[in-house]
């Protein structure tokens, strides 16, 4: 099946699913490797972070205040499009949103539990190298 637009042969950006403000590829050709369509899904800012806490606390504002209001829920919102997140709105006062991860979402925990150990391994090497213990918080 060819997913080639007009404007791709003339050699513009492949075309792109914008809900929001996600920018997911439609079409798996374009993705020159599996990495790149992780990174497409994954790459924000906030993105994994976000994905962490919910697969392991469920809570995330308390858990991120570097993160701006805003900032989260753009990031919240591209997981949701990228099928990553469930959004489940609560019509009460005030208001309340509630997110869970999918079956896509809980795909990654594997991915992002490594993430955790390689980044604690790192840690702990650069923490002797400085002749101190690290302390990890996973």
């Amino acid at each position: 099946m060819e997913y080639t637009t007009e404007k791709e042969s003339m050699g513009l950006p492949p075309k792109v699913h914008r809900e929001g403000s996600a920018a997911m590829k439609t079409c798996p050709d374009a993705y020159h490797c599996p990495v790149e369509a992780t990174i497409d899904i994954v790459g924000g800012k906030h993105k994994v972070l976000i994905l962490w806490h919910l697969s392991k606390h469920g809570v995330l504002q308390r858990l991120m205040p570097q993160a701006t209001p805003k900032m989260l829920t753009q990031q919240l919102r591209e997981l949701e499009a990228d099928g990553m997140l469930h959004r489940e709105l609560y019509h009460q006062v005030p208001p309340k949103t509630e997110y869970s991860l999918t079956e896509r979402g809980r795909s990654f925990t594997p991915v992002l539990n490594a993430m955790c150990e390689w980044g604690g391994s790192v840690l702990e090497e650069m923490g002797a190298e400085a002749g101190r213990k690290v302390v990890r918080k996973d």
